[in-house]
């Protein structure tokens, strides 16, 4: 699978088959991840797979939209993205390096999530960013350190439907040049 393939190719995947997500295939997939570029090599990114018990109770926590709960019941894993907070954006001095302040720790999330979310489908895998969930509730759940940050829950497993892309905008809409 060229790289065009899977950015192409991969989807929000919301439904899953009741079929686990290997250990061994989640690790390569983490391995794969950690290559995702990050503010002067900080690496801030960490990963908790929630299974079981701890994902049922981790579903509980979407007040806000409760159709994330059901996509996180019905998926056999739930990734948890976490940043280590006070590294990213900074220099050694504890000052920030740019005007984005400690912002820029969700840019590398985001990198990073996006990574894993393209890792997991060359392995077959069907993957969704949520956002919308219940921060407090979900970090007391996940037991999350006061050094670390919960940045975004990335439902993963076998996709059970294959859904089409939808429209995208033109080249001509989302590119200007500037000489």
């Amino acid at each position: 699978m060229t790289a065009k393939e899977c950015i192409v190719g991969r989807r929000s995947i919301r439904q899953f088959t009741d079929q686990p997500v290997s250990h061994e295939i989640l690790e390569d997939i983490i391995s794969t991840a950690s290559f995702a570029p990050s503010w002067k090599n900080t690496q801030i990114v960490r990963y908790i797979a929630v299974e079981g018990e701890k994902k049922a109770a981790l579903a509980k926590c979407t007040k806000i939209w409760a159709g994330n709960g059901a996509i996180m019941e019905n998926a056999p894993m739930v990734i948890a993205v976490t940043v280590i907070k006070g590294r990213c954006g900074y220099e050694r001095d504890g000052s920030f390096s740019t005007v984005k302040g400690d912002s820029w720790q969700m840019y590398d999330a985001g990198i990073a999530s996006e990574a894993f979310c393209l890792a997991a489908y060359e392995q077959g895998l069907g993957t969704v960013i949520m956002g919308l969930f219940d921060v407090a509730d979900a970090e007391a759940v996940l037991e999350i350190p006061e050094d670390r940050e919960l940045v975004a829950l990335i439902a993963v497993g076998h996709p059970a439907v294959s859904p089409e892309a939808p429209k995208r905008k033109g080249v001509a809409d989302l590119l200007t040049y500037m000489n």
